[in-house]
């Protein structure tokens, strides 16, 4: 629950001191910088649910608190805060209040010295009261900071000024400002990042069913300053604290989740579509069947982040498979789901925490479950805190208090929430407001009758209580209003207008709803206070609905298509499969393919024309891998994967005219990136590289880069149209060429040939030549252009078109590298029964025969008689 507590010291020590006069900073940033005056968040409205005031750390209280940090005038603030491409701040609306996606404040400290590259990172949900650490070693290219913030879409972030100062911004500032220039950017004085406050901060804020955070962090220095330089900062721009013991606070490394970097995000769409970002055919939307707010968020940041151990996975897939094979239960739980409203958002939000609590009971559907989550979510449900928190909240709060539709029933619903004969100056307002709203109607019929007019009462946020009148078969006296009705609208036989007295009615009544709402927040805080002993058990109820949640919408997805439960071993093998987001798009079934890499071979070079497939097939691969690691079932008749700890994506051709970089220098920059950041248990996408060069560059440097990704033991799928690259497989016994097959036909009519597409996936390279002159060909190219262009490729091609053959010794290195990486790989995975194994090695043992003979040599594999 966000148990914000408005500081009223701090408050009135900041109006009061505003008017002095000092010498403003010389280090403040000059030009776009932008000071914070303490009259921009005094005025703003306080959201219920507040407790007794936290002094900060290391305080004697919350004032001397305050008087330290915030400095005595609106000029010394551009010492505390140099703020730069952002919005300003002096017109009394901060770009926390004005944003309405994000709504994430993000702290990011890096060491300094020998401890360049470590990263501590902090960030806060202003929706709903959990914070995040982490720290992790990142490299120069700073990969896994600019990732996170991607995923965590900030609204602001906050760094050192010593990182951003003039001139001397550090690589890490330059890199953040570059990747998220709409974001707002604030720079905060080096000393406010104090790894002994952070922790300080945290043993008091922490709720006590997430206190062994403590254990975990307490080291982690640079995460813990980045928590101190946070929380004082959303001390400062909300003027309130938290309350002791409310916060969610989490450790969350960068070794639990696999690492997709923004690019390849984008690349395989997985949360946006990059033709339309409105469209839901991406990954999220293919799989987004969610029914609350919390469960899309963790779907989002579970494809974002994909799971990397082994246990987790599978448990999520058992949980799966059980909701899939009953039906009771899938059902019984969706319709649960489905009458919760965002749990994050309750936490600060009592009035509709009786819904939801009743909703709990509902839930009791998981007491029949058998896998291991089911059931560790249906024990932590059984918590007698929720009848507790349910019986204080029905003490005060009316059962039928419920969001609805029209702001006349949500003031209505607002003005009745708290129980009668709780407050005795609540129940005095409510019926002086009660007698207002009667005597408005009363005058309304009045005026109907003095009139002889179809009057009735209207209500708008804007105007409040106003009369209107549609006239169907009457006519005005003499033609016009009466004199009484003032500013009058008209839309075609549609009147509305008001009255002087009208108009003194409405001010009676809003002085009226300002003593309710008064007398209410009075109440609501009182039982905040009683029921803030029990509140956390809703941190347990939010993690369980968003889980079961995402869960659920996994498991609905897979009802939708014919999905099968992946498995995981040391090779990917992929047996039809699919591409998810084509599938759903398309209205007929798209083509099938099979995958297949392993140790032995890890390195697939992919070839074929244009438009064959090729990229679509690269990024089936991509998403099926992803899903998997999440937990889904995938589109294929059987699938197997190896976690990958990285997805890496090179795919397109663009230009980047925001950092002035060609085609060819976009390439050269991702390839950098993968080549720095790649590791043995990697996926690796790479689609048309070296196609921004000549062709001879474009070939020396695909050669160079294949040469150094063969050196690992990453699963690589390079698509390409240098042929010239197959050779490769006749050097490196783990390299395999396949291709995507085309048909030609010739018209009975024309005689012309066309090419049909397949869009399957076959062994070996492609034997298609000059296709790109066929694509032209279909186009208003000239004719003599068609022919004079195929001639001069004959010529080259004659010229560079190698020879694919090689020697016997390879050949036969090749079969026995072949033969050992199967066993291997056999003796680590299999679980076939004795006599199938049998039957597998000799099938084994007659392919690696048939390669020795095709090298020329002489079979001497030995077996014992059966």
């Amino acid at each position: 629950m966000n148990m914000c507590v408005p500081n009223h010291h701090q408050n009135s020590e900041m109006l009061r001191s505003s008017t002095e006069e000092v010498t403003p900073d010389d280090n403040s940033n000059s030009g776009r910088s932008s000071v914070l005056s303490p009259l921009d968040y005094g005025g703003k409205q306080r959201s219920p649910g507040l407790t007794s005031s936290l002094p900060s750390p290391g305080s004697d209280n919350a004032n001397t608190s305050s008087n330290h940090f915030f400095p005595a005038s609106t000029d010394r603030f551009a010492g505390l805060l140099r703020r730069g491409k952002t919005q300003s701040l002096a017109t009394g609306s901060s770009s926390v209040t004005t944003a309405t996606a994000a709504s994430v404040i993000v702290a990011v400290v890096e060491g300094r010295g020998l401890a360049r590259g470590e990263i501590g990172m902090a960030s806060i949900n202003l929706k709903c009261p959990e914070m995040v650490l982490s720290q992790f070693a990142d490299t120069g290219t700073y990969a896994k900071v600019i990732t996170k913030l991607h995923i965590l879409v900030p609204l602001e972030i906050l760094m050192p000024d010593t990182a951003s100062e003039k001139g001397k911004g550090t690589k890490l500032y330059s890199l953040i400002t570059e990747n998220f220039q709409s974001v707002g950017f604030t720079a905060i004085q080096r000393k406010y990042f104090n790894e002994r406050k952070g922790l300080e901060y945290i043993q008091q804020l922490c709720a006590p069913e997430y206190s062994t955070v403590i254990m975990e962090v307490q080291v982690k220095y640079y995460c813990l300053a980045a928590a101190a330089a946070l929380l004082k900062y959303i001390e400062f721009i909300q003027n309130s604290v938290y309350a002791p013991k409310s916060l969610k606070v989490i450790f969350r490394g960068s070794e639990q989740t696999a690492m997709i970097d923004s690019a390849s995000a984008t690349n395989l769409e997985l949360v946006v579509n990059n033709r339309d970002h409105r469209s839901e055919h991406t990954l999220l939307g293919v799989l987004n069947y969610t029914k609350t707010p919390g469960g899309e968020r963790r779907l989002r940041s579970n494809i974002l982040e994909p799971l990397l151990d082994f246990d987790t996975i599978n448990m999520r897939l058992d949980t799966i498979q059980e909701l899939l094979q009953d039906e009771e239960l899938f059902f019984g739980l969706k319709n649960a789901i489905g009458h919760f409203l965002d749990i994050d958002q309750l936490l600060s939000v009592l009035v509709q925490i009786p819904n939801s609590v009743f909703a709990l009971i509902t839930l009791m559907v998981l007491k029949n479950c058998c896998t291991a989550l089911l059931k560790a979510y249906s024990s932590s449900l059984e918590d007698n805190r929720f009848d507790k928190i349910l019986k204080q909240i029905k003490t005060v709060i009316n059962d039928d208090t419920n969001y609805l539709k029209g702001s006349l029933n949500m003031r209505t619903q607002k003005c009745y929430a708290v129980r009668p004969n709780i407050n005795e100056f609540l129940d005095i307002s409510r019926r002086a407001y009660t007698e207002i709203v009667d005597d408005i109607a009363g005058l309304v019929d009045q005026m109907g009758e003095k009139y002889a007019l179809p009057l009735r009462t209207s209500f708008s946020t804007a105007r409040g209580f106003f009369i209107q009148m549609k006239l169907e078969g009457v006519a005005l006296p003499d033609g016009k209003l009466p004199a009484d009705f003032i500013k009058v609208t008209k839309q075609k036989n549609n009147y509305s207008f008001t009255t002087a007295d009208l108009m003194k009615m409405n001010d009676r009544c809003d002085e009226a709803l300002r003593e309710i709402f008064h007398m209410s927040y009075v109440v609501v805080c009182q039982l905040l206070s009683t029921v803030h002993e029990h509140i956390h058990c809703l941190y347990k109820l939010s993690d369980a609905v968003s889980m079961l949640d995402m869960l659920l919408s996994l498991a609905n997805a897979c009802t939708l298509s014919d999905y099968v439960r992946p498995e995981f071993t040391d090779t990917l093998a992929i047996k039809q499969g699919r591409h998810p987001i084509l599938e759903r798009i398309a209205g007929q079934q798209p083509v099938s393919n099979n995958c297949y890499i392993s140790e032995g071979s890890n390195f697939v070079i992919i070839t074929g024309p244009n438009m064959s497939g090729k990229s679509t097939y690269l990024k089936q691969v991509a998403l099926c891998q992803i899903m998997a690691q999440i937990g889904s079932f995938v589109p294929a008749e059987y699938a197997s994967f190896r976690i990958a700890d990285q997805i890496f994506t090179r795919i397109g051709v663009d230009d980047d005219f925001e950092t002035n970089s060609s085609t060819f220098m976009l390439e050269m920059k991702e390839v950098s990136y993968i080549t720095h950041n790649v590791s043995e248990r990697s996926l690796i996408i790479i689609d048309e590289l070296g196609r921004g060069t000549s062709a001879e560059e474009g070939v020396g440097i695909c050669h160079s880069v294949c040469e150094f990704l063969l050196s690992l033991r990453a699963f690589t799928l390079f698509a390409t149209h240098f042929l010239e690259l197959c050779e490769l497989e006749t050097l490196y016994p783990n390299v395999e060429n396949q291709h995507m097959e085309v048909q030609h036909t010739r018209s009975s009519d024309t005689g012309t040939e066309c090419v049909v597409y397949t869009f399957l996936l076959s062994r070996g390279s492609s034997e298609e030549r000059n296709y790109g002159l066929r694509a032209a060909e279909m186009t208003a190219l000239p004719l003599t252009i068609i022919q004079e262009a195929k001639a001069i490729a004959f010529k080259v091609s004659q010229q560079h078109l190698a020879s694919n053959h090689s020697d016997p010794e390879t050949q036969r290195q090749k079969a026995v590298y072949h033969l050992a990486t199967r066993l291997l790989q056999t003796a680590r995975n299999s679980r076939l029964d004795p006599d199938s194994l049998r039957i597998y090695l000799k099938s084994l043992k007659t392919q690696y025969e048939a390669e020795l003979q095709v090298a020329g040599e002489p079979v001497s594999i030995e077996t014992e008689k059966e």
